[in-house]
């Protein structure tokens, strides 16, 4: 029944041995059109929870489990709380932002500890002007400045602990664009990727403007006292729309993390080449940052291996546990390669999308692999998400645009007569 457009679902996928089979499909309990339900989801470690966004979602209820039927707040934003028990999933909660506004999208992104009783909410379009942890929330008067909320369960209750904004709070920020916590959910990254500032590597100067949407990415710790800022990390070649912070992996551990700055536009490829020369607009970079005790230095600057115009090279990211692998999605890259590591330069396949993958030894990194759909085709966008298991071993890829008529796993590939379907792939 195809009667509300746009309304969303997810899909939970098992493997037993080698094979993958579905075992759920979900909806909302208030399912209804264009709330984009499913628009970000985030799984705890054993994969009995899951946090669902509805970024679009137009409830005007605020706090957990509110009144969803008053559709006044339109693309206010909700997240939906599932859990398993025995093979079967059910909703346990349904939040929404303790200030729920109109095109606050509440759910943008969103990151679940490993224990799943820690959540971090992004809404990019939130308004108010305060600073830091915990301040007033009324004051609407920095449009889309973004803020993030951050939710604990006790059992089976979940609850808002903390309302999170900027050091340096600022109209059109987008702060809470990307959000990730390490596997104890006690470190927080939180990426604001139309930040201005020019300044350039670990807490530098946040006040002076000057390099217009180069993107910030800020560190939270939580101590007893509640959640401090560690950290406020920029690139070490901010520029104008490097949307620098548009995605962000962190380590289970804390101790690395990655960030995507898809609007960067050197013509560098591979390791730590030359950031400065911009001649390949929007190809996109990633940025690796290590901890070492209390701070944070900048341990590598990685590039595609055959680097292009617009290939958007890091519009998804996802790093193994021990941060030593990492998965760079390039959903707009041109080869028409059909296989892993196959031919990187014949760029006639408009927007096929590609996946990399890059491993660190010691304090080195370098490319393993390059990954390519098996039916490559014209604007497929393979890599518009990634996904890596705990242990590196395992990868899901997404392509949204994948066109097949084909259902379940493992069907006919070939036959592309469902327009922009979707699928994934997993390696």
């Amino acid at each position: 029944d195809n009667s509300a457009t746009g309304a969303g679902a997810v899909y939970i996928f098992v493997r037993k041995g080698t094979s993958w089979a579905q075992e759920a499909y979900l909806k909302a309990s208030n399912t209804e059109m264009y709330d984009s339900f499913g628009y970000f989801v985030s799984i705890s470690a054993d994969g009995n929870t899951l946090a669902i966004s509805a970024s679009e979602e137009a409830s005007n209820a605020t706090g957990i489990n509110g009144k969803q039927s008053d559709n006044s707040a339109f693309r206010a934003g909700a997240v939906y709380l599932f859990t398993r028990k025995d093979n079967k999933w059910t909703q346990q909660a349904y939040i929404k932002a303790s200030n729920a506004e109109t095109s606050d999208y509440f759910g943008g992104y969103l990151a679940l500890s490993a224990d799943g009783k820690t959540l971090a909410v992004g809404a990019k379009g939130e308004d108010s002007s305060s600073t830091g942890v915990n301040g007033k929330q009324s004051d609407n008067s920095a449009e889309d400045s973004g803020a993030v909320y951050v939710f604990e369960r006790r059992g089976e209750t979940w609850s808002q602990k903390a309302y999170v904004k900027a050091s340096d709070t600022a109209a059109k920020d987008n702060f809470g664009v990307s959000v990730s916590l390490s596997a104890d959910g006690k470190l927080m990254a939180i990426g604001a990727a139309m930040e201005d500032s020019k300044a350039k590597g670990i807490d530098g100067n946040q006040s002076v403007d000057g390099k217009r949407n180069s993107g910030a990415v800020y560190l939270y710790s939580k101590k007893k006292s509640g959640w401090q800022q560690q950290a406020y990390i920029k690139a070490s070649n901010p520029d104008v729309d490097d949307y620098f912070g548009g995605n962000l992996a962190l380590s289970a551990d804390g101790e690395t993390l990655a960030v995507g700055a898809l609007g960067e536009g050197s013509s560098a490829r591979h390791i730590n080449g030359n950031q400065y020369n911009n001649s390949y607009d929007q190809s996109g970079a990633v940025y690796i940052f290590a901890r070492s005790g209390s701070k944070w230095v900048q341990q590598a600057y990685i590039k595609a291996s055959n680097s292009g115009y617009f290939d958007y090279f890091s519009r998804s990211l996802s790093l193994s546990s021990d941060g030593n692998i990492l998965a760079v999605g390039a959903p707009y890259e041109c080869s028409k390669s059909q296989k892993v590591d196959g031919d990187q330069n014949d760029d006639s396949m408009t927007q096929a999308g590609a996946a990399y993958i890059f491993e660190r030894i010691g304090a080195t990194w370098h490319q393993q692999a390059y990954i390519k759909a098996p039916n490559s085709g014209y604007s497929d966008r393979f890599g518009h998400s990634a996904a890596l298991s705990g242990d590196g071993k395992t990868l899901a890829i997404g392509a949204y645009c994948e066109s097949s008529n084909a259902k379940g796993i493992d069907g006919d590939q070939k036959n592309d007569s469902n327009f922009h379907a979707g699928a994934v792939y997993l390696y």
